[in-house]
């Protein structure tokens, strides 16, 4: 287990900023999460729990003791992949392909940990964690218990669930297992995931096809982190209400959205951050992405505030412009 004091986290979070803890621990076992369930308890000090840090915005140094998993590898039982909290969540998308498990074919490339992955109910093309998480494996950190969590007890929603509401920083996550499919059946109608198939001459892909068009999509818009600090998309696309959606549409012919169900429409956030001339410009030293502009990114030094600032100013003209609120899907600290 590893257990150090006055920490610097620069390297546990991709927006790079480097901000300290006062006591960092990492547990890689159902033991040495006890252990640190343990911890937590005598310290009577704040903690907080992070995956890979790519959800994560510093803004200050933290006063306490900040915690992570590293537990990895995996076991495969049927179509079912059992796997450690600390196992990069896009591998894990890898290797259910190679042992012909499907399902989280447009999860590929979406950064952090497979820990995060059932506490954000991460989501992309079409697909969300949920749709394929079983059970969670977990420590209780009041009672130091191993646990099973059922999904359904979970209370996932869109970029939500229990771990971020009411059990926030009440489990120490192990494994997550995700009961897949082994028969492939693609998801293919959402943003240009078609357009990008045809373009390559593609008309049924395989599973292997879909995550590599998947991924060609993501890095043509997306910054590398080690290039350009950022925590991919930094807020969650709003749904509004079907009438609020035809207002607008009225107004904005073209306005892209997607059907959530009869009353509600999903309208894509960096849409309306581009209508309101954000993307590609700058704040100070923290930026909107000039391909992606749900994307905040670091310009070089950016201070976690910085970027706060910018987000600010952002939310202010899309709520200004279309009159709705847009949150960040990023855990500010």
């Amino acid at each position: 287990m590893k257990d150090f004091k006055d920490y610097s986290l620069k390297e546990h979070n991709t927006f790079g900023i480097d901000a300290k803890c006062s006591r960092f621990l990492e547990f890689e076992d159902d033991q040495e999460a006890v252990k640190v369930a343990s911890i937590l308890r005598e310290s009577n000090i704040p903690y907080i729990i992070i995956g890979g840090g790519s959800n994560l915005l510093l803004t200050k140094d933290f006063e306490g003791i900040v915690v992570r998993s590293d537990v990895l590898g995996y076991y495969i039982d049927g179509n079912r992949m059992t796997c450690g909290s600390g196992e990069v969540f896009d591998e894990v998308v890898e290797a259910s392909l190679q042992a012909g498990l499907y399902g989280l074919e447009n999860l590929s490339l979406i950064p952090g940990d497979v820990g995060a992955s059932a506490v954000q109910n991460i989501g992309a093309y079409g697909v969300e964690a949920k749709d394929y998480i079983m059970t969670i494996e977990a420590v209780e950190i009041a009672s130091g218990r191993v646990v099973e969590i059922p999904a359904e007890e979970c209370g996932y929603a869109y970029r939500q669930s229990r771990f971020k509401q009411d059990w926030k920083n009440r489990f120490l996550i192990t494994r997550v297992t995700y009961a897949l499919s082994q028969t492939f059946k693609p998801h293919l109608d959402y943003g240009n995931i078609r357009a990008e198939l045809e373009r390559k001459g593609i008309k049924e892909p395989t599973a292997q096809q879909l995550r590599e068009t998947i991924i060609d999509i993501r890095n043509a818009k997306l910054p590398d982190p080690k290039v350009e600090g950022n925590a991919g998309s930094f807020f969650m696309n709003p749904i509004v209400s079907r009438e609020k959606y035809e207002s607008l549409a009225a107004q904005y012919e073209k306005m892209p959205h997607y059907e959530v169900d009869s009353d509600h429409v999903k309208i894509p956030a960096g849409w309306m951050i581009d209508q309101c001339g954000w993307k590609g410009k700058s704040l100070g030293r923290a930026g909107v992405h000039d391909k992606q502009a749900l994307v905040l990114v670091n310009r070089g030094g950016a201070t976690g505030a910085e970027i706060v600032a910018l987000s600010d100013a952002i939310r202010a003209d899309v709520k200004a412009k279309f009159d709705i609120d847009i949150y960040p899907e990023v855990n500010i600290i």
